[in-house]
């Protein structure tokens, strides 16, 4: 499991911020929403603004699409392929053994 520090208050979003993108994440395909309901009960009080954010960027995609980087049978790519995106799918994707 990776630690997430405590991030400073500036960079923590609101309550109302974090309920809009709990409700922003809810997905079609249920294995989508097995990680981020991981996510949100590992990472959730540890969320920065940047986070968030490369989460939003996450909930653009298809359902497929998500699905396939969350399974690591592809890597972001294009505008995807931010610092952002890759740390909050670091966090979401199950450590291989």
């Amino acid at each position: 499991m990776i630690d997430t520090p405590t991030p400073a208050a500036e960079d923590t979003p609101d309550a109302d911020v974090l309920r809009r993108l709990r409700w922003r994440c809810r997905r079609g395909l249920l294995e989508n929403d097995l990680f981020i309901d991981r996510f949100f009960e590992q990472h959730g009080t540890g969320l920065t603004n940047p986070l968030v954010q490369g989460l939003l960027q996450l909930m653009d995609l298809s359902d497929n699409d998500l699905l396939d980087l969350l399974l690591a049978r592809k890597e972001p790519q294009d505008e995807l392929d931010n610092a952002e995106v890759r740390r909050v799918l670091s966090l979401m994707r199950v450590p291989q053994t």
